[in-house]
């Protein structure tokens, strides 16, 4: 399967033009979406990686892009892991890259991107994630952010067409927001997957986080077990998918 290029992800799953980017950045973007290799093998695992790009997730945003190509360490022994960036910021910008299968390519990507104020777009994350498995196998996604505002019934109703369809959702929350705690624990018990909480200052604990779900979407539940006995958060999201078992 050839990668799709970057693009909009549209309001109701379908693709819209950007707005309120800097000049130049969305060209930027899509030129390196351009330059990224195929991916090495049509058998990896494939991961969307999701975040909330809003202006106070600046700190989470170099986080993540700092920490992002250890997830790729632990799934060499599965098949290795394709992952795809999508990220939403201002006044209805969200974007999908291409499906990526080089931790550097990823770096790159996330690298030219800054956050910009403006409320979260969590449904359309979810949209994009079951219209994108429609066309190629996607196992899990991550969703990394810190609030939550929107109608959460209809993000319950997304994420449980995405547990129908067996995709697992790892949500993983920084701060004690409670609505955004309410939601998220949602989403991931909808989706048979996992949430947990991280603490910026702290990078090992997003990063445990991301590994476990970089192995899951890679070798499935086999995969985190392995995993599991050298890394303790690991533990945490088995034992929450399992308590999240209807």
């Amino acid at each position: 399967m050839s990668e799709k290029k970057d693009r909009a992800v549209g309001k109701a799953g379908t693709t819209a033009p950007a707005t309120h980017s800097q000049p130049g950045e969305i060209d930027r973007f899509l030129g390196a979406a351009k330059q990224l290799a195929p991916l090495a093998t049509g058998q990896a695992g494939r991961l969307v990686f999701a975040l909330d790009a809003t202006m106070s997730r600046q700190p989470t945003w170099d986080l993540a892009c700092s920490l992002q190509a250890r997830m790729f360490d632990v799934t060499s022994q599965s098949g290795g892991l394709a992952v795809q960036l999508v990220y939403f910021r201002g006044i209805g910008e969200c974007r999908a890259s291409g499906w990526v299968g080089e931790p550097a390519r990823l770096t790159g990507l996330m690298r030219g991107i800054a956050c910009e104020g403006g409320q979260t777009q969590i449904a359309r994350v979810l949209r994009h994630v079951r219209d994108e498995a429609k066309a190629v196998p996607v196992r899990a996604f991550v969703y990394v952010g810190d609030a939550m505002e929107e109608d959460v019934d209809a993000l319950a109703a997304l994420a449980g067409e995405l547990g129908l369809r067996g995709i697992r959702g790892f949500v993983f929350q920084e701060g004690h927001d409670p609505a955004a705690s309410g939601a998220f624990a949602t989403i991931a018990r909808l989706t048979g997957g996992a949430h947990a909480r991280f603490d910026v200052n702290a990078p090992a604990s997003l990063l445990d986080l991301l590994r476990g779900a970089a192995a899951y979407a890679a070798g499935g539940r086999g995969a985190m077990l392995r995993l599991a006995g050298s890394t303790p958060a690991v533990k945490g999201l088995i034992a929450a998918m399992d308590g999240g078992q209807r």
